[in-house]
């Protein structure tokens, strides 16, 4: 069955190739509109072959920046092997300032594996999944914290049930450099596009490289410090693309878990949050993780907000002003091995 989706890059193709994906979606002022996904692919020779995607959601701008600025730097005689660019994969979400797509609010993180007659994000998970990672040795999906949170900088891999795989991972997750990382465990029928590189057969590596929904000297760098390290790792460039400095070693890794509910404080109603730690700070069950203010009753005295478990802080809301169910602040537990 048709996509409803119209590619114009031959992946077989040597040379550089440079389009659009079209999503045709009619819309009232255009009713043959096309959503157009910027794509660039380069192809030298035999080599590995990798995908790398940002803009899965709209308002992550490190990853849709570096590849921005990687798709201008590159030619095919400075790679060997393949490498397909989408900088901004949720186009209408990017150009919306959003998490997810205003046409029909899909989160694309979400939506894997998709349907070939369903609505333009559907589509396009669709097509990412049966069409573009099973061509590809690599898949990186650069994420961050977003407009509403603050993120520590960390990357991340599932884990997986082929061995030899898992291991594959696990090293290019140590290649990528970083300080923190996880190994998620959310099974092969996650609809993320995490479980659906792994249902393609190709490795996944992702993570959370800023937030905000801005980016800083900080957060840039460590994103073209860790497509660098890849692609140098893989062989498929002879030397640093992006980054502005040398490439420093890799330091220590510490590796997180984050599986249960008691690890995050959610808003049980309208509040103001003020965090009380910063990101990475180390606490302890029963340490205060902020409070919480009431300015419709001014009389009432703020809520001491405590953690039910230790851990390392991970991620922290940025919106002071926050509603049920907004999650404020969230630990990760450290793990070894």
């Amino acid at each position: 069955m048709h996509s409803g989706l119209v590619n114009p890059i031959d992946l077989a193709k040597e040379g550089r190739q440079a389009g659009f994906l079209a999503i045709p979606f009619s819309i009232d002022r255009s009713p043959y509109y096309q959503i157009r996904i910027p794509v660039l692919r380069l192809k030298n020779g035999e080599g590995p072959s990798i995908l790398l995607m940002a803009g899965n959601h709209g308002d992550e701008y490190e990853g849709e920046l570096q590849l921005a600025r990687l798709m201008r730097r590159l030619e095919p005689s400075k790679i060997r092997g393949a490498m397909t660019i989408l900088p901004i994969a949720n186009v209408p979400a990017v150009m919306a300032a959003k998490r997810c797509s205003p046409f029909d609010g899909g989160n694309l993180n979400r939506a894997f594996p998709g349907d070939p007659s369903g609505t333009p994000t559907a589509r396009l998970a669709h097509f990412l999944e049966t069409q573009l990672f099973p061509f590809h040795d690599i898949v990186l999906d650069l994420h961050s914290g977003g407009t509403s949170m603050a993120h520590l900088p960390c990357t991340l891999i599932e884990r997986q049930a082929d061995d030899a795989r898992f291991r594959r991972s696990a090293e290019l997750l140590a290649a990528i450099g970083g300080s923190h990382a996880f190994i998620a465990d959310n099974g092969q029928s996650a609809p993320t596009s995490m479980g659906a590189a792994s249902r393609a057969g190709a490795i996944g590596l992702s993570g959370e490289f800023g937030g905000g929904g801005t980016v800083t000297p900080d957060s840039m760098a460590f994103t073209a410090c860790a497509i660098d390290r890849l692609l140098l790792t893989l062989g498929i460039v002879d030397g640093p693309i992006l980054s502005r400095k040398p490439l420093p070693a890799p330091g220590p890794l510490q590796l997180l878990s984050l599986s249960r509910h008691s690890q995050g404080i959610y808003a049980e109603r309208r509040g103001w949050f003020e965090p009380a730690v910063r990101l990475g700070a180390a606490v302890l069950q029963g340490d205060i993780a902020g409070w919480y203010h009431d300015l419709e009753r001014l009389d009432q005295p703020e809520e001491a907000l405590l953690f039910a478990e230790g851990g390392v802080v991970i991620s922290s809301r940025l919106h002071c002003d926050s509603q049920a169910g907004d999650c404020l602040i969230q630990v990760a537990e450290p793990i070894d091995g």
